[in-house]
């Protein structure tokens, strides 16, 4: 699915990563160090290695990459980022903006490359998108008005839904921004929106899907990135509930979910992966100019929307980018 004009900037930019790969050329012998920080528990993105092989970086070859995670446990990101500043490392990769945060307060001078950070110009990570400054660059995520797109296509599906269930971590630095956007869409189109608070999934999901019943919602929209490690569970506490559900990453389709929207993560992950090899080749992160998202990933689930009875427009089927049979 195509994203505004603006996107128009990060193809060009793409083109310019892409451009001379022999001229990253390295010294026979070295072997970079990569500090992988994530909030969740997602694991590397074979797109990003792929960004980097792209360039000539190969782990086991001349690259290591050092991954930790904090399985959205938001206050372990801290310490975690000044653990990899200490090793020490060559570039920070940050996916999200909780990471990325972490990262820029642990330092100002180890290069850092975020993917699917959500405005970094507001959030003042970057100067501006074609000049980053500082020591931070990447591929962003999509603006926040992507939550209300997500909660149309809900609507389209669930036309009758007047009350939809948001599934939120309440320690996200974006959860009270993502909130008020989805406010906004919610009124527009005429539902109220329950709050379903999770701060721990391992130990708060059955309780909180417990109190679905007597709040009589129609649906579930699942701002539930951070809790991609729990998804076979919450598809399951959803589909014990008999919701039409969507979430924010196609993995929770694959696993069982009616629906997911969101950024097309593979490709930012792969962009990400081409900075991270530019600035290993001697770029700055200030020089590099930052992306914003050209494409969304509309994911559908056929064997859930026929087990909860509910029919998918066909201009969906059509607009869809993967159909899970």
């Amino acid at each position: 699915m195509r994203c505004s004009p603006v996107g128009l900037l990060g193809i060009f930019a793409l083109g310019l990563l892409g451009a001379s790969l022999a001229a990253h050329a390295q010294p026979a012998g070295k072997v970079w160090r990569i500090g992988y920080l994530r909030a969740d528990s997602g694991g590397i993105p074979e797109a990003f290695r792929q960004g980097l092989r792209d360039l000539g970086y190969v782990e086991g070859q001349n690259l290591t990459i050092e991954y930790r995670e904090a399985d959205g446990k938001f206050d372990r990101l801290p310490d975690l980022a000044a653990a990899l500043v200490r090793l020490p490392v060559d570039v920070l990769m940050t996916p999200g903006t909780p990471a990325t945060l972490a990262a820029h307060a642990a330092t100002r001078t180890i290069p850092i490359v975020f993917s699917g950070a959500i405005d970094p110009v507001g959030s003042g990570l970057i100067a501006s998108w074609t000049h980053p400054g500082g020591n931070i660059t990447g591929a962003a995520g999509a603006g926040m008005e992507y939550l209300g797109k997500g909660l149309e296509l809900l609507k389209e599906v669930v036309p009758a839904a007047t009350r939809v269930a948001v599934l939120f971590p309440p320690d996200s630095p974006l959860t009270g921004a993502a909130l008020q956007h989805l406010q906004t869409a919610a009124q527009r189109l005429g539902i109220d929106l329950y709050r379903m608070e999770v701060r721990d999934p391992a130990t708060e999901l059955e309780h909180a899907f417990a109190a679905l019943p007597r709040e009589r919602v129609d649906a579930l929209f699942g701002l539930v990135s951070t809790f991609t490690r729990h998804r076979t569970r919450i598809v399951e506490l959803v589909a014990a509930s008999r919701l039409p559900a969507l979430y924010g990453g196609p993995s929770f389709a694959e696993a069982g979910g009616l629906m997911a929207y969101t950024v097309d993560f593979a490709t930012l992950g792969r962009r990400a992966g081409l900075m991270v090899g530019k600035i290993l080749g001697g770029a700055k992160a200030a020089d590099i100019p930052a992306e914003y998202p050209t494409k969304f990933h509309l994911a559908i689930n056929l064997k859930t929307a026929e087990a909860l009875g509910v029919t998918i427009p066909p201009h969906l089927l059509v607009l869809a980018d993967e159909v899970i049979q």
